[in-house]
């Protein structure tokens, strides 16, 4: 199959994750790229870690540790840009059960980065950026590391969805002293914040070399109701306006 699932900041949103695999079981997807953030903030990091290993497992082609697993599983907390974020990593640190740490630490890249082939095409997974694999994203306007050396460059981490293409200086005359490099940020299954509150991922066709942002509707308000006062409030409201 030429046609790959790319998902990634799920954040304990199972209602979210629902509604993306119900949409993609729907567009002739058979392989799922995941690129970190599969729990904290949403009240269902373990249930979602579930799902994903008891539903997904053989289609997944690389899985990779965002920030919020490496600040969790490591118990390194110190990166996190505000209070609020710290006390939601750890309280997902206290309800994770033993089962998804497991899961987190055996079957996921906990290094934040993943070099594959994928048709041909020499892709680079990576949370943030080559920066700094976990707290940095990449942004059109600021790459945060050269990628020259790939074809592809799948990223998460800012929860804004991106495609573009960028085109290096090579030593190349057959194809104009030129190396293009596709870049693709999927956006956010389960905390959007491009102002769409719709669950986001994306779906990359190698053979077109062809990207579609998909953006889903999902239960917003029955995630929401799943908070329980034990985390900032903040990241309950945000899901209705996806910011």
């Amino acid at each position: 199959m030429s046609r790959h699932a790319i998902l990634s900041d799920i954040h304990g949103n199972l209602h979210a994750l629902d509604a993306v695999i119900d949409d993609l079981n729907n567009n002739n997807v058979d392989k799922l790229i995941f690129l970190g953030d599969l729990i904290d903030y949403g009240m269902q990091s373990n249930e979602v870690v579930e799902y994903i290993k008891d539903n997904l497992s053989s289609k997944i082609i690389c899985n990779i540790w965002g920030n919020h697993e490496r600040a969790i599983l490591t118990h390194d907390f110190k990166f996190f840009s505000s209070k609020r974020g710290v006390e939601s990593a750890k309280f997902t640190d206290l309800q994770l059960s033993d089962d998804a740490r497991s899961y987190l630490n055996s079957e996921l890249i906990n290094t934040g980065k993943y070099e594959f082939n994928l048709d041909s095409n020499n892709v680079l997974a990576v949370h943030g950026s080559l920066n700094d694999y976990f707290w940095k994203a990449i942004f059109p306007d600021n790459l945060n590391g050269d990628y020259v050396g790939y074809d592809i460059v799948l990223s998460g981490h800012s929860h804004y969805p991106h495609v573009f293409q960028k085109f290096y200086d090579v030593n190349n005359p057959d194809m104009r002293n030129k190396k293009s490099v596709l870049f693709i940020n999927p956006g956010s299954v389960g905390q959007p914040r491009n102002h769409n509150p719709n669950a986001q991922y994306a779906i990359l066709d190698t053979e077109l070399m062809s990207v579609d942002l998909k953006s889903v509707k999902y239960p917003v308000k029955e995630a929401m109701d799943l908070f329980d006062g034990n985390i900032d409030e903040f990241y309950q409201k945000r899901l209705e306006k996806g910011i």
